[in-house]
């Protein structure tokens, strides 16, 4: 067991035990499937409570680090941590920092310009024709007039996650979750009804067929075009959202 048991101090014990457990896991210290000593083990080496244990295993088990098991051969053991599920937290997480203001707008657009044009170049090289399918169906999917702005948006949302996905490569994938996942939503909801769907369309057509003809550098310049041709739309839709301006007031 490669625990150090002598690091507790005064403070939030649950969090430093929990701190210390994870630490090991990442460190490699912990293996996965290795199984944790019982509660009351752990209580005995570490100096505290079981409860204190109780509630630090309760926050590695929502990250997603260890799992219990009943039974003879039950107990908490290290686990592997999903992909999917990490990028969630992630990108739960980046959803709270965007609707707390933490990110501006001008810093959102830059990131998604120069990440996805990245995610095109790679595209473009690495598609299958499963990915230029998925990319095809939400082009054709946007094209119905009758799709609601909610619609439009989610559209939009899974034409990117396809270019992503088109990339082959899972480290950016998973970096780009919270990407897609979190700042198109959001920089969506503030311009869908300023928005000229026929344009995002027309930008979506010439990023497939870029990505389809294998054209790294044309998918990369159209992607990022599309993206920051976006900017002056938020401004716009900005602009509306501020209060009028009381007469006689000045700035």
């Amino acid at each position: 067991m490669a625990l150090r048991y002598d690091e507790i101090v005064r403070g939030s014990l649950a969090k430093q035990v929990a701190d210390l457990i994870r630490s090991a896991i990442l460190g490699g210290r912990l293996k996965v499937d290795e199984r944790l000593p019982t509660e009351e083990e752990l209580a005995r080496r570490f100096g505290i409570s079981r409860p204190t244990v109780r509630e630090a295993l309760k926050v590695l088990a929502a990250q997603n680090l260890i799992r219990s098991r009943r039974g003879p051969t039950g107990g908490t053991f290290v686990t592997r941590p999903e992909l999917d599920a990490a990028a969630r937290t992630i990108t739960d997480a980046t959803t709270l920092l965007v609707g707390m203001g933490r990110f501006e707008i001008d810093e959102i657009v830059a990131a998604r310009a120069q990440t996805e044009a990245l995610c095109c170049r790679l595209a473009a090289r690495n598609r299958t024709d499963r990915d230029l399918e998925a990319m095809e169906k939400e082009v054709e999917i946007q094209q119905d007039g009758t799709l609601s702005d909610e619609g439009f948006c989610a559209s939009d949302v899974r034409f990117h996650r396809a270019v992503v996905q088109a990339t082959g490569n899972a480290p950016l994938q998973f970096i780009m979750h919270a990407m897609i996942e979190s700042f198109i939503p959001i920089t969506n909801m503030l311009i869908f009804r300023h928005h000229e769907r026929r344009r995002t369309i027309n930008a979506h057509q010439q990023i497939h067929t870029a990505i389809a003809d294998g054209q790294e550098d044309g998918a990369a310049a159209l992607m990022q075009h599309h993206v920051e041709d976006m900017r002056s739309v938020l401004d716009q839709a900005l602009a509306r959202r501020r209060p009028e301006q009381p007469r006689g007031e000045t700035t």
